[in-house]
Order: structure tokens, then sequence, then C-alpha cells
């Protein structure tokens, strides 16, 4: 007995047909920069979130830091692991609203590819080293390192990913705005784009807690203090730290991703959303907290602020941070022949600095750990 394989017309078809009329879907694609022939069995979200998976820069992230040093224990996230956490809300939070769950995974999956070694920390100090050209910022550094910087196709420059996966990048909520004239700036992502947000932030708030708790740096005790916690099923006073960890983290998931998807839900049918069109146009974002969860996402945040971000092994992380990645900064600046051949290219046509930044915000912690020890 042969089976039939399924068609890209077919899944654009079945989108139609069962996801949300306010859903973004595959076949109504804005489309790519250099167009392309559609694939016979893959749809174009679908292809984006291949070629992100593919990408040199995606790979990287696995040596990459998310908040502690990963070679510390193996248990600590990446900033892979974290970018697979998000990708795994993502696709729950989109099914459970019926929107285009490629999409949202395609948007998980690249929102960090521009993200430096050492976490945060590293974008800082390139953002201070570039401050005369304009600053650093994680997002517009993941457009372009999925724009120019990887080099798969022999046909145009970068990965060639659609409209709506590269305007989720642009539109991803930081606190630096990016304005592009491609993107109208004053239209909202489709819906996909934005619940990524929240995914993110849903996810580095359940993990960091996680890792917090491993690392020994917070305590269950002052945990039971914060008011997310309190409105957990209660947790036992005693018990085997692992179970109650894990317990804690799925629990706080699942409490914050129902009630995005409960309070979206809810927003679109106030507002009466039926229409892609109405939700870029709409007067506010759709996808979000209710009140309640806001407050309290709020508190939990401050909580790491104060508990765990602030603490000195952290802090401490970040001055040797600055120090590899300034030294590195200007060891390269006075020979840029310590960079790969593809780089010392690009100066002709960028700014040395830019080109500079490029080339260290792909290292991975260990790579820019060995370069620093090369020329220090």
């Amino acid at each position: 007995m042969s089976i039939d394989s399924i068609t890209r017309q077919e899944i654009e078809k079945r989108e139609a047909e069962t996801l949300a009329p306010y859903a973004a879907l595959a076949a109504r694609s804005r489309g790519r920069v250099y167009p392309q022939e559609e694939h016979a069995l893959r749809t174009a979200f679908q292809r984006d979130r291949d070629r992100i998976v593919h990408a040199a820069a995606f790979r990287r992230l696995e040596y990459k830091t998310q908040v502690f040093i990963p070679h510390e224990t193996d248990h600590f996230r990446t900033r892979l692991t974290h970018t697979i956490e998000v990708a795994q809300i993502s696709r729950t939070i989109a099914r459970n609203l019926r929107l285009n769950e490629d999409l949202a995974e395609a948007i998980a999956l690249v929102h960090d590819l521009g993200h430096t070694p050492f976490g945060h920390s590293g974008e800082d100090v390139l953002d201070a080293l570039l401050k005369d050209k304009g600053g650093f910022n994680h997002n517009r550094q993941s457009l372009r390192v999925v724009d120019v910087l990887e080099h798969s196709y022999a046909a145009h420059p970068g990965l060639n990913l659609t409209y709506e996966v590269r305007e989720g990048i642009v539109k991803h909520e930081t606190s630096v705005t990016i304005k592009l004239p491609e993107f109208h700036g004053d239209q909202h992502p489709t819906l996909e784009a934005v619940l990524v947000d929240i995914a993110d932030e849903i996810a580095y708030n359940s993990h960091d807690i996680d890792d917090g708790l491993s690392s020994g740096i917070i305590d269950f005790d002052s945990l039971r203090e914060v008011g997310i916690i309190k409105v957990l099923p209660e947790m036992p006073e005693t018990g085997n730290d692992d179970y109650l960890r894990y317990g804690l983290v799925r629990g706080l998931i699942d409490l914050m991703a129902t009630d995005v998807v409960e309070e979206t839900a809810q927003r679109i049918d106030q507002a009466y959303i039926s229409t892609v069109d109405d939700l870029r146009q709409a007067s506010n974002r759709m996808c979000g907290y209710s009140g309640p969860m806001q407050e309290m996402v709020a508190e939990l945040k401050l909580f790491l602020k104060h508990k765990l971000y602030q603490n000195e092994r952290l802090t401490a992380m970040s001055e040797w941070a600055r120090e590899i990645i300034e030294t590195l900064f200007d060891r390269i600046r006075r020979d840029p022949s310590l960079m790969p051949s593809r780089f010392r290219t690009m100066i002709a046509d960028h700014n040395v600095d830019l080109v500079i930044a490029d080339y260290i915000a792909g290292m991975t912690d260990r790579f820019a750990q060995k370069m620093y020890a090369e020329v220090d």
C-alpha cells in the first residue's frame, strides 16, 4: 500500500480552513527580498524555520551564555536551550489561539541569533564601544545575521527569509526601537510575532528561577514570598529539591501561558478582530497578560533582578566579559588580519568598527576566551 505525501498546497489549504481569520497564512506571505519558487512540500514559513535551524549562527547559540557561564555546569541553560524553550512555548500559545505555529516557531528560533558571547553583558560592552556608531542591539544584529552575515547561498546574501519572520525580529519588544522603512513603524506585527515576545519572557523568567535555584543563589524560602509563587499549587515544605524545582517551573510556565491565551482571546473578541489587517491597525497589541498577571510578573522580574542578576557572581562575570570583549575589539582594530578573510573584505564597504562588532558578536563564549588568551 502506498502513502501519498502531503503537498505544500494541501498544507496551505489546511491552514486556510483551520486557522483563525486573523492568523498569518503562509500562502499570503509578503514574500522574500529575493523572489524564489515555492517548495513542493514545505510552506514559506516552514522553509524559514528550516533555514534558521541549519544556520551556523543557530548552532553557535549552544556555546553562548544565557545567564550563567555554560561551562560552570552541564545543567545551566545556554542561549540555544533558551531558544528551544521559547519555541516550544510559542507553538503551544499559537496552537491554542489557532495561529500559525510554523511562523511562531520560526520567529522564536531566530529571535536571539544576534546575541553576543557572555549574554547581555557582552551586548552592553559592544553597545558602549559603538556608541558613536549607533550602538549595538541584538535584535538589529539578528536581522543583520539573517540578511547579510549568513552565507549559505551563492544567489543572494543571508538566508532570504520571508517578510513576516524578518518583521518579527525587527519588532521584537526591547528598550531599543528599530526603525526601517521596509517595516511600517505605525503597524503591529503579526500576532505570531507578538506572542513570541511573551513566550520569551515566560521562558526566561521560569528558567532563570530554575538555574538560580540550582546555583544556590536563590532559595525556595525567599521565592515563597513572591506573589506569583503564592498562587501556584502549594509547594511542600520538604522534599527532593529537584522535584520541587521542576514542579515550580512547570507550574509557572503553565500559569503564565494559560493566562496569555485566555487574555489574548478576550482582547481579540472585545476588539472585534477578524483579519490580519485589523491586528496591524489595532490601537493596542492583542497578545499579553491579564492585569493581575502583569503585576505578578513585574514583581517576579524585580525579585530576579535584585536576588539573581545583581548577585556578585554574575556581576563579576560582567566585568570579565568586558575585559575580554574590549581587549579583542582593540587588538582586532589594530590588526584586522586577526579576522577571517570575508570580514576583512567587508571593511572596504563598511565601517571597520561595525565589521569588528559583527565578528565579535558571532563568537561563542569559548572562542572569545580562546582568542583573548592568544592575543592578550
